[in-house]
């Protein structure tokens, strides 16, 4: 299964960095308030889902694109998020990636992510280690707060939670060393994996936003709860993740 993701998310990786040097022919639509898609977002999750189908017709599928989850009662369900970081690929800031999971009975099975530029893939089985480009990963040793560096967003579509988030930043930066602001998901878990960010949190992200970062982080000796300290619920989005020396002065500090 694994392979199948890795190879899916490549090839809709080749897609997206092919699109991202032609940018001028781009079709965006607007889905709602400062949420955009675009007609690459859409190609590449059908040649994702037509890739997995092939495989496994009977697993289910949950597509940020795809408009009715497909077989919604299956075991095993594959959460798809084509590009993440949309906006940051419409402007042409190159950061953005595929994001590909398989989970069983609402535990994470495979995680794929793929960012087409830097041509880095992550990946993760449960229960053998965090990969990226073959090369295992771990989470920071960092331990104390005033030497962390982490990363945090807002959707777009979330502005009623602008002032929680406001609370929430002004703690931190009066805390934590420094922060950094990606816009996507994806690739800030992948991160907090590979130690390159001790930490990061957000409220309020689809299930497919975080589905395969959270084993990446898992996998690499870190912790993923929601914002509270408890068990992460894909559906509600609320994510914190980081190593084990900082997980819990983060919860304390985000308590509002």
């Amino acid at each position: 299964m694994l392979y199948v993701a890795v190879r899916a998310a490549r090839r809709a990786g080749d897609m997206i960095a092919r699109a991202f040097d032609e940018r001028d022919d781009l079709q965006v639509q607007q889905k709602s308030d400062r949420d955009y898609v675009t007609d690459v977002d859409q190609r590449a999750e059908a040649a994702i889902v037509r890739e997995i189908s092939r495989h496994y017709p009977d697993h289910g599928i949950v597509g940020e694109e795809t408009e009715k989850r497909i077989n919604p009662n299956a075991a095993i369900q594959w959460y798809i998020d084509p590009l993440d970081g949309t906006t940051n690929f419409i402007h042409g800031y190159p950061h953005f990636a595929v994001s590909i999971a398989a989970w069983k009975d609402g535990k994470p099975l495979l995680a794929v992510i793929h960012d087409p530029i830097r041509n880095e893939t992550f990946e993760a089985r449960n229960g053998n280690g965090a990969f990226l480009n073959r090369r295992r990963l771990r989470v920071s040793s960092t331990g104390e707060m005033q030497h962390t560096l982490f990363a945090s967003g807002l959707p777009s579509y979330r502005r009623d939670q602008i002032d929680v988030f406001q609370t929430r930043m002004e703690r931190c930066m009066h805390t934590v060393d420094s922060y950094r602001r990606g816009g996507s998901a994806a690739l800030d878990l992948a991160y907090v994996a590979a130690g390159r960010l001790d930490a990061y949190w957000e409220a309020g992200l689809q299930p497919w936003d975080i589905a395969a970062g959270c084993l990446l982080v898992q996998e690499a000796g870190g912790m993923v709860t929601d914002i509270q300290g408890s068990s992460l619920n894909l559906e509600k989005g609320d994510v914190l993740a980081a190593n084990p020396k900082l997980h819990g002065a983060f919860v304390e500090l985000l308590k509002v």
